[in-house]
Formats: C-alpha cells, sequence, structure tokens
C-alpha cells in the first residue's frame, strides 16, 4: 500500500455552499448607492491626529482595514494608540445599508472570495484605513504601565492618515531580523506581556493546526484549491493582544464608566462578548487526560498556565488542546440594560470583553464603539444605538453559527475532494480522542492536513497509521479506518 502520498490539489466549486446557505453576494442597488455616496457625519467635529504615524498589519491583500495601531515605549510604559474605522460615521441609522447589514450580521470568508458585510465600495475604500489617505477613525488611546497593564484610556472621534500597509510575515521578519517598523517596534514587547497577562487571568489560547483552504498557484487554466496549515507568527498573537486590551477597555467603559475600576454599574447601556466558566467536569476530564498522556499537571496549576507550556509538535499537545475546546463553549453577546446579566466575564480571556476593533466585517462592533464614544464624551448613547441592540445580539448570535458552518462547509468539501481518489489508501495520524458511547474517534493527518472521524477504537494519543475509507464530495464526508490493513493488529 503506497504511503506518504503527496495530494497537490483539485478543481472545488464553493459556489454550492453559497447557495446551500443562502448567502448572495450581491448587494442591494439602493445599499451600493448609499454607500458611494456616503459622506462623514462627524467631519465638523474630529479631532486632527493625521500626525501620529499609523500602520496597518493584515494579510496580504486584504482591502477592508479595520485597525491601524502606534505603539511606543515611555519612560513608565507604553503608550498606544488604536484608529479603529468609524463606519458609524458614514451609514445612516435608519437607511437600505444599515437594513442590509444588520440582515448580513458579518463578513463570510470562502476560499475564492466573500460575502461581506458593507458593499466593497465602503468596506474596501471609503472606509478603510488604506495608507496615505485621511479618513475617519474612533481613536483609542491607551497609557500602560512597565508590564503592559492599562492605566487609562478613552476613545474619541478623530481624522487619522496611515503610514504604512504591513503583513504578519514581514513584521515578523523585520522584528527577527532587529530592524522594525518604528511606529511598532515595541509591539514584540508589548506583545509577549500582554500574553503572560493573559496567562495569568486564566485565558486560554489554543494552538491547534488551523485548517485553510488556499488556491493551487502552480494549476493554470481552472481554480484548483489546497488543504494547508494556516501559518501563524508571533507577530499575530503580538497583533492580537492589541485588540483583545482594547476590547477589554471597551467593556470596563460599558461596566464602569471611562477609567473606573469599581464592580460595574448596571444601569448603563453596552454590548459584550461573553463566555461562561468552563464546566467542572470539562475540567476533571481534561486532567484525567493529561495524567493519561503522562502530561504534568499541577493541582494549583491553572489550564491557561498548563496549555501554555505544551509543545505544539507532539500528540500529547494536540490531544489535550483539542480537548481543550470543550472548555470554550457558550460565546454569546450579553445586553446591558438596567438588569444584573448572569455573567458579564469572557472566560477564555479572562476579563469582560467587548468587540469593538473590527466594524467593517462585524455589525457589533459599530454598536458598541457608539456607546464608548459617548461615554467617553459623557453624553447620552444615540437612541438608535440603544434600540438597536437586541436585534444587533440576536443577528450576531444567528451568523456566528452560520459563520462556523459555512468555514467547516468549505473545508469539508475540500478534503473530500482532494482525497478522493485515495479511497483505499494508507496515511499517518495522530488520534485527538478517542471513540466514545457517542461520537467516532477524532483523529489528524498532517499530510495533506486533514481532521477526520476514524472507526475502530484507535488508542488516543497516539501516532498511528490509517487508511482512507470515505470520500464522497456531494455529502462532505471524510472517514478513516484503523488499523490500516499494512498494520498489524495488537494481539
Amino acid at each position: 500500500m503506497e504511503l506518504h502520498q503527496r495530494i497537490v490539489s483539485a478543481p472545488v466549486d464553493f459556489g454550492a455552499v453559497r447557495t446551500e446557505f443562502g448567502l448572495a453576494a450581491d448587494y442591494p442597488a439602493a445599499a451600493v448607492s448609499e454607500a458611494r455616496d456616503a459622506v462623514d457625519a462627524f467631519a465638523g467635529a474630529r479631532a486632527d491626529r493625521r500626525e501620529i504615524p499609523l500602520v496597518t498589519i493584515d494579510p496580504p491583500g486584504a482591502m477592508d482595514l479595520d485597525q491601524a495601531l502606534y505603539l511606543e515605549r515611555t519612560g513608565s510604559g507604553f503608550l498606544l494608540y488604536y484608529a479603529i474605522a468609524d463606519v458609524a460615521a458614514l451609514v445612516a441609522p435608519d437607511g437600505p445599508l444599515a437594513r442590509e447589514s444588520l440582515t448580513r450580521g458579518q463578513t463570510f470568508y470562502f476560499p475564492d472570495g466573500t460575502v461581506p458585510l458593507h458593499p466593497p465600495v465602503l468596506a474596501e475604500d471609503r472606509a478603510s484605513l488604506l495608507p496615505g489617505v485621511d479618513r475617519p477613525a474612533a481613536l483609542w488611546t491607551i497609557e500602560c504601565d512597565a508590564n503592559a497593564a492599562p492605566l487609562r484610556w478613552s476613545v474619541t472621534r478623530a481624522l487619522v492618515r496611515s503610514r504604512a500597509r504591513l503583513d504578519y510575515a514581514g513584521v515578523q521578519a523585520d522584528a527577527d531580523a532587529g530592524r522594525p517598523h518604528p511606529s511598532i517596534a515595541a509591539l514584540p514587547e508589548f506583545g509577549r506581556l500582554r500574553i503572560e497577562a493573559g496567562i495569568r487571568r486564566g485565558a486560554i489560547t489554543l494552538r491547534l493546526p488551523a485548517q485553510t483552504v488556499v488556491r493551487d498557484d502552480e494549476q493554470t487554466g481552472i481554480d484548483h484549491w489546497q488543504l494547508a496549515i494556516e501559518p501563524r507568527t508571533a507577530a499575530d498573537d503580538w497583533n492580537e493582544q492589541v485588540s483583545l486590551l482594547t476590547g477589554m477597555c471597551a467593556a470596563r467603559i460599558m461596566l464602569d464608566g471611562n477609567n473606573s475600576n469599581g464592580s460595574g454599574n448596571p444601569h448603563r447601556t453596552g454590548l459584550l462578548r461573553t463566555m461562561p466558566s468552563p464546566a467542572p467536569a470539562a475540567l476533571e476530564s481534561m486532567r484525567r487526560t493529561a495524567a493519561a498522556l503522562g502530561v504534568a499537571w499541577p493541582a494549583q496549576e491553572s489550564a491557561a498556565r498548563m496549555l501554555a507550556t505544551l509543545d505544539c509538535n507532539t500528540p500529547a499537545a494536540l490531544v489535550l488542546m483539542s480537548e481543550a475546546t470543550g472548555l470554550l463553549r457558550g460565546a454569546s453577546y450579553t445586553i446591558l440594560d438596567g438588569q444584573a446579566p448572569d455573567t458579564v466575564q469572557h472566560s477564555a480571556i479572562g476579563a469582560p470583553y467587548a468587540h469593538v476593533t473590527a466594524p467593517l466585517r462585524r455589525l457589533a462592533d459599530r454598536y458598541a464603539t457608539e456607546i464608548c464614544l459617548a461615554y467617553c464624551a459623557k453624553t447620552d448613547v444615540p437612541q438608535w444605538v440603544g434600540d438597536g441592540l437586541a436585534p444587533v445580539a440576536d443577528t450576531m448570535r444567528r451568523t456566528d453559527a452560520l459563520a462556523g458552518k459555512v468555514e467547516r462547509a468549505c473545508v469539508d468539501l475540500t478534503e473530500a475532494t482532494v482525497l478522493s481518489p485515495k479511497v483505499g489508501s494508507d496515511f499517518d495520524a495522530v488520534v485527538l480522542r478517542e471513540a466514545n458511547g457517542t461520537r467516532a474517534a477524532e483523529i489528524f493527518v498532517a499530510d495533506p492536513p486533514v481532521l477526520a472521524k476514524c472507526t475502530g477504537d484507535p488508542p488516543e494519543g497516539q501516532d498511528i497509521r490509517v487508511r482512507l475509507t470515505t470520500a464522497d464530495p456531494a455529502t462532505r464526508t471524510v472517514t478513516f479506518g484503523y488499523p490500516a490493513a499494512s498494520e498489524p493488529t495488537a494481539s
């Protein structure tokens, strides 16, 4: 039986997935017209902060640039300026664009394109923080101490101009070479301090292999797609910490008032991203798994600390991080409306948190940002924001679930299509979860990178050889069997 086969790519049509989930790429003409003619509703009331040498960090080719940052090391800590595209200034609260974006909720990403929250003329041009052009922004100013802990924070409307458009690989290469862009020279130190602070809070970061579908550029004349592991650099993690910190400051503004560290004011208005604490049974199950795998986990050590110490290249780490997904359940949106909510915490972050940094791609951010702007300016929250929180939260819950299904469907379709000629072939795999009475075992095949079900009750945490038994593009189903015919069974 042929082993370690190099499977390159296959033609895949993602149109069926769009149709199945009812995602139309075309935007209504009235909404496109509004986006094309949009003007800044606060043009005369903005602080001119074009002197701040902001830069953006995004994947190559991205045009919907929500965020631009400038970070400097001060004598006592760090000063962060974080500019967020001011979408609310360009979208009329009761216009066709607002109504359509309320239906869409967020941008849906497909390997061959997007189904956008906003028309490209707005998201990729008029509102995007492209370099060298003036743009309206919600500008966050966050002062931190020497450990990168926030001391003071605020947000105001400003006019900004990005200096450069950077990508993660370039930021990482420049940092490694000791020649970072001057606007983010402090980012590596800041990011590492914030990551360590997250571990102390109990923030859980999973470093599982992230599957993605990419175009095979070596093929010509037809779209061929291949499975890959999404590259992630330390620069991705550093940049993520800037967004997480801003979201935590936003939550504090909504809960307590600007720069307050009190116990929370339930009469304030807000929209938080929340997640309940992990179920005790899930933690107990993880401890049993760690013990079975021989992974040391002291009783007083948090799951966050244990996971952070694992070597991601070992089978035990893959197993424990796969099981840790069970700790991260129940994410939702919580409205602050005068009633004390059941929870204001986001357990995976270890703090209250709000979405405010991606308004071009996620509807909730527009509303949460407006609340923070109002509180910082000591003005009333606009009525359209308060009235819209319930339908926005409903839309976000619905579309978050849909986005997960769409992403999984695209990967499943590619897996099944790429693997379909290889049914009956053998592959090396790692067992992530054993089978039990309600589920089949789950395995990870590294080449091509596939997460799939496996029959035959393979042992958890072991390197094994499996046989591909099913790869059906029509049902988007891939199944492996253990043991492979060329591998003897245990006597």
